[in-house]
């Protein structure tokens, strides 16, 4: 059994999608974020770096003791080579994958990211912030327009790329049909979006998004952080 340590984020979605592509029984452990859970001892010993998600499996290939990863790309490795899928095995198939999966956390993720973060949360609209961030997701959709010209998935079959690139894809946003001029990108969300594994993954807590206010308390706890104010919340649930 897997232990998902989760909150329905596009971090959290590629973990849970990725377990029911790969049939692997898991169960959910809810780290609320806004209000500071990812700050307890006990989830500071699985993610050093304070961020979810997380796993623990107790049954590990190999045997021995649970392996508990932190790291949503570390996390999807493992899982597609413990069950063998949705990861070439050959070096050329398994690499062209990985780096697919290394530029959506180093690019994507971190890009659509700070877009969201200055256009919808942050106290005061930045225009330059929000251009700058614009234009370079703009640039990023355009790098993924030209890789799908000629293939139906980043690399070529479907794979943790693609489970890792796609909650990361903002089809609209602030009512803005962000795909309209990247069709070769649109047609690659939607056969992703298809998939039931993706659908019920996708789903997962999915009330609690809904549900969970961005209050003052949650705007401290998730944009004001620094190396003090996370060692003074570790201290005080100690």
């Amino acid at each position: 059994m897997v232990d998902v340590y989760y909150w329905p984020t596009p971090n959290g979605w590629k973990i849970t999608i990725m377990l029911e592509e790969c049939g692997l029984p898991y169960t959910v452990k809810l780290v609320n974020i806004g209000r500071g859970e990812q700050f307890t001892p006990e989830f500071l010993r699985l993610s050093p770096n304070n961020r979810m998600p997380a796993i623990v499996d107790d049954d590990p290939p190999g045997g021995g003791a649970p392996i508990a990863i932190f790291e949503s790309a570390a996390i999807l490795q493992y899982l597609a080579e413990k069950s063998g899928k949705l990861l070439p095995r050959d070096l050329r198939g398994k690499y062209e994958t990985l780096q697919w999966v290394a530029w959506q956390v180093a690019n994507l993720g971190p890009i659509a990211g700070q877009l969201n973060h200055f256009a919808n949360y942050s106290g005061e609209k930045i225009p330059y912030a929000i251009e700058r961030f614009t234009n370079e997701a703009n640039r990023l959709l355009g790098v993924l327009e030209r890789r799908l010209v000629d293939r139906p998935f980043l690399a070529g079959e479907y794979s943790i790329a693609d489970i890792a690139t796609w909650p990361w894809v903002f089809r609209e946003f602030q009512g803005r049909q962000l795909l309209a001029d990247f069709p070769h990108v649109a047609r690659w969300w939607d056969a992703v979006a298809a998939r039931p594994a993706v659908q019920k993954g996708r789903a997962v807590g999915a009330e609690l998004r809904r549900n969970a206010p961005l209050d003052d308390q949650a705007r401290k706890v998730l944009f004001g952080q620094t190396a003090a104010s996370v060692a003074k919340a570790e201290s005080e649930r100690n």
